[in-house]
């Protein structure tokens, strides 16, 4: 037999989700079993599989000892660079300046050298996270960007946090600013632009449309120019809401596509005057009366305008 006492990071998940997590070895039709003959309990009684388990709640486990036993830990996290640009750091937020190219999560094309790879690094050499130790979380992304946009990415070092900080984003409590340079001139100074916006799931790709058709939803987009020259323009992106490729689609549909777009922008252009990749920069954060920031001097495009 065998208990475990259920800790903030563990809380406020379902049992079985719980038992899968801590006894990989144990086969999911004798989860079930256990579960309803009563080898597994909660608090010394029967429980369901679907239970939510809370903070200080007891799980006992009358089964045999081989399905306690672990597999030799092997972190594929491990191997992932240390390359790490830390804007912030406390006990519970990590706020980082992601280099433009590299992918926030694991995808088809990359594995091990992804942001959250290195971040999961990080804290395991810091000795802030412990795989063995932790019966459900891992160190999370808060907020993600695409692979070919740099800049400002949070991440959770612990389950409240990433509750608390999933909040805030979803309730717009975190104000996101971008830079980016654009073909052309806006055709305001600034400007609030309101349209609808479609995915194309298969293509990966969006189309903004005037008014509100089946399957749209509602983009709102701030821009403010900063500076211009006779082919390009500076400008500041106030994300008020955070759909695929926003900034990207908006600028193109008002005619400013970002330079070095290749998928809503000039690509014969970009090719001609060699920007292979897009001037679009996640620069600031601003949340709790605080302003997280990644200097100018950080962003190619805004320290060299226009003579990039």
């Amino acid at each position: 037999m065998k208990s475990f006492v259920i800790e903030e990071n563990s809380a406020n998940q379902r049992l079985d989700k719980f038992i899968t997590k801590n006894l990989p070895n144990l086969p999911q039709s004798l989860l079930y079993k256990y579960i309803r003959t009563k080898r597994i309990k909660v608090n010394g009684k029967r429980a369901e599989i679907s239970t939510r388990l809370s903070v200080g709640d007891v799980v006992d486990m009358y089964i045999n000892d081989e399905f306690f036993e672990k597999p030799d830990p092997h972190y594929d996290f491990l191997h992932a660079p240390k390359e790490l640009d830390i804007i912030f750091e406390d006990e519970n937020l990590l706020i980082l300046n992601k280099k433009q190219g590299l992918l926030s999560h694991p995808d088809d094309t990359e594995y091990v050298d992804t942001l959250i790879s290195r971040v999961k690094r990080y804290l395991y050499e810091k000795g802030e996270y412990d795989p063995d130790a932790e019966q459900a979380f891992t160190p999370a992304l808060i907020n993600r960007i695409d692979r070919n946009t740099g800049g400002i990415v949070m991440a959770a070092k612990n389950a409240e946090t990433l509750r608390i900080m999933n909040k805030k984003v979803k309730d717009r409590e975190v104000h996101k600013y971008y830079l980016c340079v654009c073909h052309g001139r806006p055709p305001r100074d600034e400007d609030l632009l309101v349209n609808y916006l479609v995915k194309d799931e298969e293509k990966n790709q969006v189309r903004i449309y005037e008014k509100q058709i089946n399957g749209s939803k509602e983009i709102r987009t701030f821009y403010r120019v900063l500076k211009t020259s006779p082919k390009f323009s500076l400008l500041e992106i106030n994300l008020l809401t955070g759909r695929t490729h926003q900034i990207r689609a908006h600028m193109a549909y008002i005619g400013c596509p970002l330079v070095g777009d290749g998928k809503y922008g000039f690509s014969a252009l970009n090719k001609e005057l060699g920007y292979k990749k897009q001037f679009l920069y996640s620069y600031k954060l601003e949340f709790d009366g605080r302003t997280y920031e990644v200097p100018l001097e950080k962003i190619w495009f805004a320290k060299e305008f226009p003579n990039f």
